[in-house]
C-alpha cells in the first residue's frame, strides 16, 4: 500500500477544460493528476501535420476565449502564450460587404450601429467584455434561486449599460427576432445567424437570442485577430506549462476504465491495463473530475448500476440535434483566388442572400439527416483564409505550397444520420466533391490542377479523434433554452456537481456554457469547488460579479 498514488484531485481527460482546471487547482496549492487517453493532451484544440511542413487544425481554430479571467488569473503570458498579427481584418467588414450569390451585398449604417449597440461597443466605456463574461464566464445560479429577467447576468449588463436594448421579451426571442429590431439588411442578419450557429447557439433557437449574439461577437469583435502563434494547440501548451509549473501531473496514454466508488462516493479511478503507468489505481483525497463527455462518464466510467436512473435517462436523452461540422483542408500550388465579384480575402460565410437559404440548410441538417439535398450553389460554408495567420508563423513552411484550413460545412451529427453513424463516412468521397463544388461558387481556381491534397474529417472522424466531442463537434449538446445555463445539460448537473458525492463534471458537452468558450467551464467550476470547501485559492482569484453562492455553502467571493 506504500505505492498508492494519491492526489487531492484526479481529472479524467487532458483537453483544454481538464488541464485548465488542473492549472487553477495547482496554483491554489492542491495536488492534481490529469489522465489523458491519447498520446498527446490538448483535445479539440489540437494541431496536426499530415505531411511535414503543413499544419492543419482538425477542430477549433479561433480564440473565442479572449474575455476569460484565466488569462490574468493564470498569467498565461509567463508560459508562452502569444497572439500573432492577422492581416485579414485590415479592411472592415463594412467595406467588404456580405457575400451573396450575386456578389457582395452592402452593409447599411443601421446594421453597423445596431451591431455596435448590441455588442456593447457604444457604451462609455464599451462593455463588450463585461457582456461576454456575464454570458459565459459565470456559473449558473443555485437551484433555490428563481431565475428571472432581473437576475440573469447578461440581462443585468444590458439593463445597466444599454437600457434601450433591455426588455423581458429578450428571453423569448430567437436571434432573428433580436436582429429584426436592431439591424436592417437581410444578408447581414443571415451572416450573423450563421456565425452564431457555427459558434454554439443558433439563430433559429428561441430563448437564447443574447447567448447566440455573444457567440458571434466572441468570434468576430472581441480580439478579432486572435489566432494564437502556433495555432490553438500552442495556446493549450501555455496552459499545460502553467499547470505543470504549479505542480500538476499530466499523463498521456493513460485511458481510464472506471471511476471507483466507495459507499457512493468517488474516490479514484482504475486505468486500463494498457495504460503506460505502473500503478493502475489512482486515488483522490477530495474529488474526481470528469473532463470527458457526459454520456461516456455516466454510461462507461460510472456504469448504470451506480447512476441515478432518472438522471441517467435524462443524460441519454440529451439532444445533440442541431448540427455538426464537416471539416476540410486544401493544400494548393497557388493561393486560392476569389472570383471577380468577391474580395480576394473573403472567407465566408457564403451565400447569405436570405434566411430562406439559412432555413433550408437547417432543414437539411436537422430534418433530412443525410447527404445534403441543397444544391452546392445554395449550401452555406465558411473558411479560414491564410491571411488570418501571422506571416512569420504560417500554416505551411514548404515553399511553393499554400493552405486553406479549416473549411466548415454544417451536416447532421453522425448519431442522427438516416443510415446510421457510419453513413457519415461512407459518403466522404461524395461529400469531398460536394465541398469543392460549393466553394467554386466563390473560388475560381479550386480545381485538380491546383489542388495538391484535400484532407477532411467528418463528424464521425472527429468523435474517434477526440472522445470529448459528442456529436462530432465542439458544441456538443444543443445550446437551446432547455439545455442552457441552469438546464445545461440537465438541471441536476447544471452546477458541475453530480448526484455522486466527490464527482464533478468539466467538459464542454456536460457543462455551462459549452462550446468554444475556453477557460469558462474550469473558471465556473472553481466557484463550486470553493463552495464545497475543497480548494482555497490565493489573492489572485476573483469570482464572477454575477455569481450567487448556494445557501449553506461557503461563498467563492474572497473575504
Amino acid at each position: 500500500m506504500n505505492n498508492r498514488e494519491v492526489y487531492d484531485f484526479v481529472i479524467v481527460g487532458g483537453g483544454p477544460n481538464g488541464v485548465t482546471l488542473a492549472a487553477y487547482l495547482a496554483k491554489s496549492g492542491a495536488t492534481v493528476c490529469v489522465l489523458e487517453e491519447r498520446t498527446e493532451a490538448g483535445g479539440a484544440v489540437e494541431n496536426t501535420e499530415p505531411i511535414p511542413g503543413v499544419r492543419i487544425t482538425p477542430h477549433a481554430m479561433i480564440m473565442y476565449g479572449g474575455a476569460a479571467p484565466g488569462f490574468d488569473q493564470l498569467e498565461l503570458w509567463k508560459y508562452g502564450f502569444r497572439i500573432g498579427r492577422s492581416f485579414f481584418f485590415e479592411h472592415s467588414q463594412a467595406e467588404r460587404g456580405v457575400a451573396c450569390t450575386y456578389g457582395m451585398a452592402p452593409i447599411s449604417d443601421k446594421d453597423t450601429m445596431g451591431y455596435a449597440k448590441l455588442s456593447g461597443l457604444l457604451g462609455q466605456p464599451p462593455f463588450i467584455r463585461e457582456l461576454l463574461q456575464a454570458t459565459f464566464w459565470c456559473p449558473p445560479h443555485p437551484p433555490e434561486v428563481e431565475v428571472t429577467a432581473d437576475n440573469i447576468p447578461y440581462m443585468q449588463v444590458y439593463k445597466r449599460h444599454q437600457p434601450d436594448v433591455w426588455t423581458e421579451e429578450l428571453l423569448d426571442m430567437d436571434l432573428f427576432d433580436l436582429m429584426d429590431e436592431h439591424l436592417e439588411t437581410e444578408p447581414f442578419k443571415v451572416q450573423q445567424a450563421i456565425i452564431s450557429w457555427y459558434s454554439g447557439a443558433a439563430g433559429h433557437w428561441r430563448g437564447v437570442a443574447i447567448p447566440a449574439w455573444c457567440c458571434n461577437i466572441a468570434c468576430v469583435v472581441y480580439n478579432p485577430q486572435q489566432v494564437p502563434r502556433g495555432g490553438m494547440h500552442d495556446f493549450f501548451h501555455a496552459v499545460m506549462r502553467c499547470a505543470i509549473a504549479h505542480g500538476a501531473v499530466i499523463r498521456t496514454c493513460c485511458p481510464v476504465d472506471e471511476i471507483i466508488l466507495n459507499d457512493g462516493t468517488a474516490v479514484g479511478v482504475r486505468l486500463r491495463e494498457t495504460a503506460t503507468c505502473g500503478e493502475k489505481r489512482i486515488w483522490a483525497r477530495k474529488a474526481v473530475v470528469s473532463a470527458i463527455d457526459v454520456q461516456q462518464t455516466f454510461n462507461k466510467l460510472i456504469g448504470p448500476q451506480h447512476a441515478d436512473r432518472g438522471v441517467l435517462q435524462k443524460v441519454n436523452d440529451i439532444s445533440i440535434k442541431g448540427g455538426s461540422i464537416y471539416v476540410s483542408h486544401f493544400l494548393t500550388r497557388e493561393p486560392l483566388r476569389a472570383r471577380d465579384k468577391f474580395p480576394e480575402m473573403y472567407g465566408g460565410p457564403y451565400p447569405m442572400d436570405s434566411r430562406d437559404i439559412y432555413y433550408d440548410h437547417v432543414a437539411d441538417v436537422d430534418g433530412r439527416k443525410g447527404f445534403p439535398t441543397m444544391s452546392p450553389d445554395r449550401t452555406i460554408w465558411i473558411y479560414t483564409p491564410a491571411e488570418r495567420f501571422d506571416p512569420t508563423d504560417p500554416q505551411v513552411t514548404r515553399e511553393g505550397w499554400h493552405l486553406v484550413s479549416p473549411v466548415y460545412h454544417y451536416v447532421p451529427p453522425p448519431e442522427y444520420y438516416v443510415g446510421g453513424p457510419d453513413a457519415a463516412n461512407e459518403m466522404k468521397d461524395r461529400m469531398d466533391e460536394f465541398v469543392r463544388r460549393s466553394m467554386r461558387e466563390v473560388i475560381g481556381n479550386l480545381d485538380s490542377d491546383n489542388i495538391v491534397h484535400q484532407w477532411s474529417n467528418s463528424p464521425l472522424d472527429s468523435e474517434f479523434r477526440n472522445t470529448g466531442l459528442i456529436g462530432g463537434t465542439w458544441c456538443g449538446a444543443r445550446h437551446c433554452v432547455d439545455q442552457w445555463a441552469e438546464n445545461r445539460p440537465v438541471p441536476e448537473l447544471a452546477r458541475y456537481r453530480t448526484p455522486i458525492d466527490g464527482l464533478y463534471m468539466c467538459n464542454q458537452t456536460a457543462c455551462h456554457p459549452g462550446g468554444l468558450f475556453l477557460q469558462a467551464i474550469p473558471y465556473n467550476l472553481m466557484h463550486i469547488l470553493i463552495e464545497d470547501d475543497l480548494v482555497q485559492p490565493g489573492d489572485w482569484w476573483y469570482a464572477s460579479p454575477w455569481y450567487i453562492p448556494q445557501q449553506g455553502k461557503k461563498s467563492a467571493v474572497p473575504g
